[in-house]
């Protein structure tokens, strides 16, 4: 029955391996460069940006004339009857009659009060807002590739925290059978070591399924560019000298939310300039040629041409002068200023928002820094603790249950150790998050 089971948790543990080892080695800069191509969230905001740059290309369309061709033709065949004083009457029927018109028509606005140029500003101000929308999105999509990158990483560590877990407990069952044998240990505490070994068999395979799972996660991400089945690194790199001071050094220039409330008050402003074009007159410059041509057939009038042609130019200005327009354009010149007050309130509380963000985030990484240092200190005790027990209990000085007591210090210290490696990191790609740094 030993063997049997040590065969089964060997099984369990070089079969995960075995499969991984047979895996393609994804490393973050792999995952990130997949989602940048292909994440779908980045795909939409590209789209606004392009719509936006055709937009802005086509904007002085603004500054020209518009022309238009028209023609048409008609005919039309009748019955008439006429009758006079002096002569007698006079009918027909099938008289046919042909029209040709054509015209060209020019119209330019020459003056709309500067509208234009608003027009035009607006839209390269809308450029830029996409232009921003889309590197937000960048920024946010590659922050969710690297937590989540670091959380399969993180699942990883514990995986091997709870395979050593197994080995001791496989250990302790094996020294509670021996002990059993020669009358030193009893049937419950043999019976309590192979129950603790089987939690951690069902803890490894629930490990398994969630970084499955995470690894499924992370290819929707990506845009699923990755592999079906992928490993991912075994360590999760820190930077632990970041400095608050350069964090929040040309904040206003970096971050994106920031540069988002600024924009967006540069739009309010175009928008202010275009509600007070319309307190000025309008003047235009038009021009048509137009073409007339008519045919009678059967013509029964002596007074009606058969056959008749007509062209003509004609050109000339047009102003509007805007007097009384139910006051519309004051509403709108004073709904326009609300927005830019409304804007610039958004500024400043944006600003305030990032530099409490940037602060808590500051804190929680030293924090988390410390914690780090505190349990990296703490699983040398835990282990060791952990030896001296199991080499006690070897010995019949200890109980099973100062052994599991130990172990169990082992494993919380485990958990508090990856927990606060894969925080740290959560932290410091929060603030490169935040400054606007994390892409380059």
């Amino acid at each position: 029955m030993e063997w049997k089971r040590a065969f089964g948790i060997l099984t369990i543990i070089f079969g995960y391996y075995y499969t991984a080892g047979a895996q393609q080695l994804i490393t973050l800069q792999e995952a990130i460069a997949a989602g940048l191509n292909k994440n779908f969230d980045i795909l939409l905001l590209n789209n606004d940006s392009v719509a936006a740059a055709t937009d802005q290309r086509y904007v002085y369309g603004a500054f020209l004339p518009n022309v238009n061709v028209g023609a048409g033709t008609l005919w039309t065949t009748s019955a008439q009857t006429q009758k006079y004083n002096n002569r007698d009457d006079v009918k027909g029927s099938g008289i046919k009659t042909a029209n040709l018109n054509a015209a060209l028509n020019l119209n330019w606005t020459l003056f709309d009060g500067l509208k234009m140029f608003a027009l035009k500003e607006r839209a390269e101000e809308l450029l830029g807002l996409a232009g921003i929308n889309l590197k937000n999105q960048v920024v946010n999509t590659t922050a969710d590739i690297i937590n989540n990158y670091y959380l399969i990483v993180r699942q990883k560590q514990l995986l091997k925290a709870i395979e050593e877990q197994m080995s001791i407990n496989e250990e302790r069952v094996k020294l509670a059978e021996r002990k059993l044998s020669v009358g030193l240990g009893t049937k419950p505490e043999l019976l309590q070591a192979k129950v603790d070994l089987n939690a951690q068999i069902a803890s490894h395979l629930e490990q398994q399924t969630t970084i499955v799972q995470l690894k499924d996660q992370l290819n929707q991400i990506t845009g699923m560019q990755l592999p079906s089945v992928y490993e991912v690194a075994d360590s999760i790199p820190l930077d632990l000298d970041l400095k608050i001071t350069e964090i929040q050094e040309n904040l206003e220039q970096t971050n994106p939310t920031i540069l988002q409330a600024l924009k967006g008050a540069d739009i309010a402003n175009t928008a202010l300039k275009e509600a007070k074009a319309s307190r000025w007159p309008t003047l235009s410059f038009g021009s048509a040629y137009n073409f007339v041509r008519n045919s009678n057939q059967n013509n029964i009038s002596p007074f009606a041409p058969y056959f008749s042609k007509n062209s003509a130019v004609n050109f000339g200005f047009t102003a509007s002068i805007p007097i009384l327009n139910n006051l519309s354009v004051r509403r709108n010149v004073e709904r326009a200023k609300l927005d830019v007050a409304y804007q610039q309130i958004a500024v400043a509380k944006q600003k305030s928002l990032v530099d409490v963000w940037v602060k808590v985030a500051y804190n929680s990484y030293q924090y988390q820094i410390n914690a780090l240092r505190l349990e990296e200190e703490n699983i040398e005790l835990a282990k060791e603790n952990v030896m001296i027990a199991l080499e006690r209990f070897r010995q019949g000085v200890s109980t099973y249950l100062e052994l599991r007591e130990a172990q169990k210090s082992l494993e919380n210290a485990y958990d508090r150790l990856i927990a606060a490696r894969y925080n740290t990191k959560v932290s410091e790609t929060e603030l490169l998050r935040l400054k606007g740094d994390i892409v380059r």
